[in-house]
């Protein structure tokens, strides 16, 4: 049984992506866009006291209303256990840059209450969180 041609498929496309001498990013379709998803943490500040942290998250909560009506935030919530994540934004931002500046108008990421990481997510820009079956539009 000869090995050869099967081995010379599997290793071309692995000499070409290393000559490139670039990481290969993964190219999503084009009925999809990058938006950026944040996983929100606990931060390393979490011990004011209770009127400090009902301040800290009314100002969270004003802000997310905030960028949502800026239409820059889609989507945002906590997680309803108490692991790790306790919650995720979703932005529509032209790169992760912006993302950074608007998360940094957070109270409760400023105070430290929260933490966050921003990883690029794709995803085709429709949906909602509307109740009931979508109905497709008619073409």
């Amino acid at each position: 049984m000869k090995t050869y041609p099967l081995l010379v498929l599997l290793v071309f496309p692995l000499l070409i992506n290393a000559q490139s001498g670039e990481p290969k990013k993964k190219q999503p379709a084009s009925s999809i866009k990058q938006y950026f998803f944040v996983m929100l943490t606990a931060g390393s500040n979490r011990n004011q006291d209770s009127v400090t942290a009902a301040k800290i998250q009314k100002g969270h909560l004003a802000n997310i209303e905030r960028l949502y009506y800026l239409g820059k935030l889609k989507v945002a919530g906590p997680f309803g256990d108490d692991g790790k994540w306790i919650g995720l934004f979703i932005f529509d931002c032209p790169d992760q840059a912006e993302v950074e500046k608007l998360l940094h108008t957070d109270p409760a990421i400023q105070s430290g209450r929260l933490a966050y990481e921003i990883h690029p997510w794709w995803t085709s820009p429709i949906g909602s969180f509307t109740e009931g079956v979508p109905k497709k539009i008619q073409e």
